[in-house]
């Protein structure tokens, strides 16, 4: 992660937060926690790392979306269910839940296919999710400006406990619908 940003910069940013808004448990607090070690390191402006972090948010989150509307996943028993799960909460909350979802780890990245599926109207969605992406990127740029001194401490065990934990709350959430 570091080193696709570190080579890449904003680019490198970009390409790793496309796969986060698509379903793909890439942590993007670390990704945006380095992305602001790198602004602190003048390396690229706040502006283009949080630019560049909405921007593959948005990216992800629509080809999530284009998934979620094809209904391919309802397929799958598994996902079904989560999907189901999803639609219930958007249908009572209303458009409102992308944006919330967005702010939320782990329900940002997966919050795109029960709206696809839905068809949520799409100029919405995109509205709410950029803002959502952009606030949750403005903030962990800033947490990683104010944190560049330590990185190398943040880097290893951050990555490791952010990734654990998003896993076991997967594995708490399957497993609580499947009971």
């Amino acid at each position: 992660m570091t080193a696709v940003i570190g080579r890449f910069g904003a680019l490198g940013v970009f390409l790793l937060m496309v796969p986060e808004s698509a379903c793909v448990p890439i942590p993007s607090e670390l990704t945006l926690l380095f992305s602001g070690f790198a602004v602190h390191q003048g390396w690229m402006s706040f502006p283009v790392a949080v630019g560049a972090a909405t921007a593959g948010n948005l990216v992800g989150s629509v080809m999530a979306y284009g998934l979620g509307a094809s209904r391919a996943l309802e397929r799958l028993p598994l996902a079904g269910r989560v999907l189901r799960r999803w639609e219930g909460l958007l249908e009572r909350q209303g458009i409102r839940a992308v944006f919330i979802a967005r702010l939320l780890p782990l329900a940002r990245t997966f919050v795109s296919l029960p709206a696809g599926a839905l068809r949520v109207r799409l100029g919405p969605f995109i509205a709410l999710t950029t803002a959502g992406c952009a606030l949750w990127a403005i903030g962990f740029v800033l947490a990683g400006m104010l944190a560049s001194s330590a990185w190398g401490t943040i880097d290893s065990v951050a990555g490791r406990v952010l990734l654990g934990l998003g896993l076991a709350m997967l594995l708490w959430s399957v497993k609580r619908k499947a009971g």
